[in-house]
């Protein structure tokens, strides 16, 4: 396999249109004055859109039709489903979406018994070059709009409510781990999650405690996230405890080694309160020795403290063709009782989607 280059700066490409999501408030107002509308029109879309969920202006009655018209061009379409797909009877679905140029992005929404999450890409395409993820090995095409990304969530909240896992439910987590490191789209990320995560009519209403941002370790941008004022829960791909074998499995190493990577997500967990989640994607007699799970174990007690940390476990989503496999289930077991034998939580990471391609960019790379 030839290894890519790492890529952090997104090629250019043509802008999505301007949407209601991409403007804070006072923005959304001074736009509704450049169309020629009263500021409240702006608020009155912004319940609609962001309150109830819909981009139907039709539907919006409350509003003169010709504001209405007017008001349009707030919403143009941003993410259209190519394909949609679900499992786990009915309780996984994933969309593939097409981008006003074309590009794709996907999102998976998960029913739990207690809960509904959506899984939202940050870009089309991912630079970070994880020869193990099928996005990784697709290279990037551009970085999403804040707008696109909100929309991903918009409509997931949509379709949860409407009973598209089987039942009507609540959207109340947001996971930024599909297609993309996001902190190498940190403006519009950030701008996202505030969306996301103000109060209606300003946004969708939730919690930062139920929002995710997954990063390889970018470590300027984790202290920068860091300073933000968000409680989001850091999630940080590290995958391997050792310089030697990350360099190659995250080349993002090469930049800044476990033991910055590690320094970063104890300053994350210090400055928010918040608990910081190693990601492990465990690949079979790559990954997965005793002594990596010891390893792993104990740089996470010394370096970020058992009380701000939890590896999070993942039985690796083999791609079509690809090299690599999930380790078998005693060698995960072993892996996980080594790692709580140092102090640090641990859990396995339910699996969901493997027939409908979620491994991240399996479905973009069926339809390519």
């Amino acid at each position: 396999m030839t290894a890519l280059p790492l890529v952090f700066d997104a090629p250019k490409r043509a802008t999505p249109p301007r949407h209601l999501a991409d403007l804070d408030p006072a923005d959304r107002r001074a736009v509704a004055g450049e169309l020629g509308l009263p500021a409240f029109r702006a608020d009155q879309l912004a319940r609609h859109y962001f309150g109830r969920f819909t981009a139907d202006l039709d539907a919006m009655t409350d509003l003169p039709a010709g504001a209405r018209d007017t008001l349009r061009a707030l919403l143009p379409p941003l993410v259209t489903p190519v394909l949609e797909q679900s499992c786990d009877d009915g309780a996984t679905r994933k969309t593939l979406w097409k981008g006003h140029d074309g590009t794709r992005a996907e999102s998976v929404l998960m029913g739990y018994p207690d809960r509904a999450t959506v899984c939202v890409s940050s870009q089309a395409g991912c630079g970070m070059a994880c020869p193990f993820c099928a996005t990784g090995q697709g290279g990037l095409q551009r970085n999403l709009s804040t707008g696109e990304i909100v929309e991903q969530v918009r409509q997931a909240a949509a379709a949860a409510r409407d009973g598209a896992l089987g039942r009507p439910a609540r959207l109340s987590n947001v996971v930024f781990m599909g297609m993309g490191e996001p902190l190498a789209n940190y403006k519009r990320v950030v701008a996202a999650v505030r969306r996301i995560t103000e109060p209606s009519p300003d946004g969708l209403g939730i919690s930062a405690r139920g929002v995710t941002v997954s990063t390889v370790g970018l470590v300027p941008a984790i202290d920068k996230l860091a300073a933000e004022g968000l409680p989001v829960t850091l999630a940080v791909s590290l995958h391997t405890p050792d310089d030697e074998l990350r360099d190659t499995l995250v080349p993002v190493n090469n930049r800044w080694k476990v033991s910055e990577v590690l320094a970063a997500a104890r300053r994350y967990a210090q400055t928010t309160g918040r608990r910081v989640s190693i990601e492990y994607a465990l690949i079979r007699d790559v990954n997965d020795q005793p002594w990596r799970a010891d390893l792993l174990g104990t740089l996470l007690r010394q370096q970020v403290g058992t009380k701000r940390v939890h590896v999070n476990l993942i039985p690796l989503n083999p791609t079509p063709g690809s090299q690599w496999d999930a380790s078998p289930r005693r060698v995960q077991d072993e892996f996980v009782a080594r790692v709580q034998a140092t102090g640090v939580a641990c859990t396995v990471r339910d699996t969901r989607g493997r027939e409908i391609a979620a491994a991240c960019g399996q479905l973009a790379a069926s339809q390519a």
